[in-house]
């Protein structure tokens, strides 16, 4: 017993660690878009490749910005590493009472892990991608027709826009966790997916068509 409170309250504790980074993420990157803004030559910008600490280096190097204080060199790095936070205003909206076809948690508890499939003009909303790929990959257990699928959508883990699933790059097995435990966390671009997995321990940056059933339960600890 002692066990299972201690395993839930481990998953709580991590949920929240998780989403205090993510608000920590934006911050620094609306405040570095503004520091940009004002002192910075964006034209000489380097390319946003490589984790934050090197990005930082770059910057220095290419004499974009006068010189900055630690603090505000590392803003001016995840704007260059995430883009304005402004544009990312598309986000998936989920109704409170909808829930995971696969594991049946509300979804809306998460909105940071949300991902969207319309099958048949129906919506399926799913509180990680771990789960949705269940549901995708897993015909014998979940049976539709997936050729009927018109959408899939999920949210990119910096600033939850809603990205399309199949042109997503997804961290595989980080330090990081969803509601659901071990996940494909996903990334827009495959620079921001290279930087996190560096940061956070993952195993492989992977595109959609790379998942496979073995993946997905090595997640769940399962090995074939």
């Amino acid at each position: 017993m002692k066990k299972i409170i201690f395993i839930v309250l481990w998953s709580i504790v991590s949920v929240l660690a998780d989403q205090n980074s993510t608000v920590k993420v934006m911050k620094l990157t609306q405040k570095g878009e503004r520091i940009t803004k004002v002192m910075c030559e964006q034209s000489k910008f380097p390319k946003s490749v490589g984790t934050i600490e090197e990005i930082m280096l770059k910057i220095k190097d290419s004499k974009a910005c006068p010189s900055l204080s630690k603090s505000k060199l590392e803003a001016v790095a995840y704007f260059i590493s995430n883009g304005s936070v402004k544009s990312h205003t598309n986000h998936i909206a989920v109704l409170d009472d909808s829930k995971c076809p696969v594991c049946g948690m509300f979804v809306s508890k998460y909105p940071k892990w949300v991902a969207i499939m319309v099958i048949d003009e129906k919506k399926y909303y799913f509180d990680g991608v771990k789960d949705m790929m269940k549901y995708y990959v897993f015909d014998g257990d979940f049976i539709y027709d997936r050729t009927h699928i018109s959408k899939i959508l999920v949210s990119d883990y910096y600033t939850l826009e809603a990205i399309s699933a199949k042109e997503a790059f997804y961290v595989l097995d980080s330090d990081v966790y969803g509601p659901m435990g071990h996940e494909f966390i996903p990334f827009k671009t495959q620079q921001s997916a290279n930087a996190f997995r560096e940061e956070h321990q993952g195993k492989a940056v992977v595109k959609f068509d790379e998942i496979t059933d073995s993946m997905i339960m090595a997640l769940d600890g399962i090995v074939q």
